[in-house]
């Protein structure tokens, strides 16, 4: 097994090296004073270019926590690769920091900084995938359900980057995984085959319909919005495809669903409602809340 030493998607791990980081995390949340200098004397350069509040925070707060340094970058230094390249943009920050956390535009991008970097690079977000939202997604889950092999998990929506980062974790940790779209709005085909690949030698499953009952059972309902952020698409027409899978408290309690996840931010009232997002049934601040701490999971097997 390959030592971590970056983390571009979910699909660079094997199952047992995820299940040690959502134990790390579990750890960390639990006992956070057996890390405070797990990051003494390190810096750690966050660099964003799109705009963000749960990442920057849960990053910024949580390398605090463990006794490291951040330093922020955002658009206001120049876009990366107009103003200087992206490889000399990750040889300068190799200079003075010991790891990347990007959050960017393009999955390239990150390739780019860890080629020309030599310090682990995190992806904080990119168009083809979130891992780190989908590592909170799968550490709430344990918290709720137990063990993530026995989960049944029904996303509803785009299949966009948090659903392709969804479909890898959830394969790796053999769980049930359902995707329900609009015709036409299905997750990559690319990421498709690799989630399924894995699921096929972990006893997990992946399952395409544009059906809402197909959630029918699980532990828990996905959703995130129907236009992600930087896209360019005509709001009327999103709503007409999508607006049949609205969730909402109704549909929880026909589809026998007892909690809603989301990873924010949410528009109420179009993917979601917000009486269920506000409900007893939803999980999105512990999901926000559990984004620290697999990060500093992550951070720590990276450079601890």
């Amino acid at each position: 097994m390959k030592p971590m030493n970056q983390l571009l998607s979910l699909h660079q791990l094997q199952p047992e090296q995820l299940h040690q980081l959502l134990q790390l995390a579990l750890q960390i949340k639990h006992q956070p004073q057996l890390y405070q200098q797990a990051l003494a004397g390190k810096s750690i350069a966050l660099l964003f270019e799109k705009p963000s509040l749960r990442t920057r925070v849960s990053f910024d707060v949580g390398i605090h926590k463990l006794g490291g340094h951040s330093v922020y970058l955002d658009q206001q230094n120049g876009a990366i690769g107009q103003r200087e390249s992206v490889e000399d943009f990750g040889r300068n920050l190799a200079c003075w920091t010991d790891a990347i956390v990007a959050r960017v535009y393009e999955q390239k991008t990150l390739e780019k900084l860890a080629a020309s970097s030599g310090i682990p690079v995190v992806n904080a977000l990119s168009d083809l995938y979130h891992p780190c939202q989908a590592l909170a997604d799968l550490l709430t889950l344990h918290e709720q359900c137990g063990d993530l092999a026995t989960v049944k998990l029904a996303y509803v929506g785009d299949g966009n980057n948090v659903c392709h980062s969804l479909m890898l974790g959830a394969a790796l940790c053999g769980m049930d995984l359902v995707i329900i779209t609009p015709p036409n709005f299905g997750p990559d085909g690319h990421e498709l085959q690799r989630a399924l690949k894995i699921a096929a030698s972990t006893g997990g499953s992946i399952q395409l319909s544009h059906e809402l009952s197909a959630a029918a059972g699980a532990q828990a309902l996905y959703t995130d919005t129907w236009l992600s952020m930087g896209d360019q698409a005509d709001p009327a027409e999103l709503m007409r495809r999508f607006s049949a899978y609205q969730v909402s408290t109704e549909l929880l309690q026909r589809l026998s669903v007892p909690y809603l996840m989301h990873c924010l931010p949410a528009h109420r009232g179009q993917e979601v409602t917000s009486e269920v997002l506000d409900s007893d049934a939803s999980l999105v601040l512990q999901q926000a809340e559990n984004r620290m701490h697999v990060q500093n999971a992550v951070l720590v097997q990276l450079l601890a």
